[in-house]
Formats: C-alpha cells, structure tokens, sequence
C-alpha cells in the first residue's frame, strides 16, 4: 500500500477557535480537514508545516507545539499525518486550494464532514477538553 507522511496545522485564534478548511479537488472533494500537506525530503515537520500554509493560505504561522501523529488507512493509502497547534503569525489566510473554510468553537467541531484521519484529531481535541 502507498505510504503518505503530512502535517496538519490545527490553527487556533484567540477566541479559542479552530480554522478548518473544505477540500476543493479530488477524491475527497468537499470534505473538511485541518490545512497542511506532504513534506518534502529533507523538511523537519515544522518546516513543512510553516510551508505548506504558506503554500496553501499565504499566511506565515507560528507552531506551538506538537498534538499527535495519526495513522489512518484509506482505501488507496496508508497515511501518518503530524499534528500541530499553530497560531497566525501574519497574513489572513486566503484560499488558494480550498473550496471554503470556516472558524469553528469547539461545539461546533462536529458541524461539518470531516476527514476520517481528521476525525481522529478532532475526537482527540474533545476528549481533552480543550481545542488547541
């Protein structure tokens, strides 16, 4: 099975709001994920994290710390998706990949369809009781 390594930035404001964002293309059109996307050799996770969303938001972020590694298999491949809580260090995040995004408190984590993978973040987030 192909293997796919990604990081996904769980953006947080200070209101204590997530940013989650609506895939646009692909098999998985429409569905909602946290932002990121596969590193490249060579890149720490941090590094292309802070890429990626430059990348995919023309925003430059600030990565606090790391939340979880999840390791999910879809039905083409396995996947291990890093993720961090972030916060925007500059720029407003503009879509250029994806289809919508939206700002969610943490009663609303489970308004939209996430990705399975995503999922797995988010139950983590309730679970502990906090968003980021």
């Amino acid at each position: 099975m192909k293997q796919i390594e990604v990081v996904a930035a769980i953006i947080h404001d200070d209101k204590g709001r997530i940013f989650a964002s609506q895939r646009g293309y692909g098999e998985w059109k429409d569905w909602w994920e946290f932002p990121g996307g596969k590193m490249e050799a060579g890149e720490t996770p941090e590094e292309a994290l802070k890429r990626e969303i430059w990348e995919e938001l023309e925003t430059r972020i600030v990565v606090e710390r790391f939340v979880e590694t999840v390791e999910w298999d879809y039905p083409s491949f396995h996947l291990t998706m890093h993720c961090y809580v972030c916060h925007v260090g500059s720029g407003h995040l503009e879509l250029k990949e994806h289809e919508a995004a939206k700002w969610l408190h943490k009663d609303e984590l489970e308004s939209v369809n996430w990705l399975p993978a995503d999922w797995e973040v988010v139950k983590h987030l309730i679970k502990n009781g906090r968003t980021y």
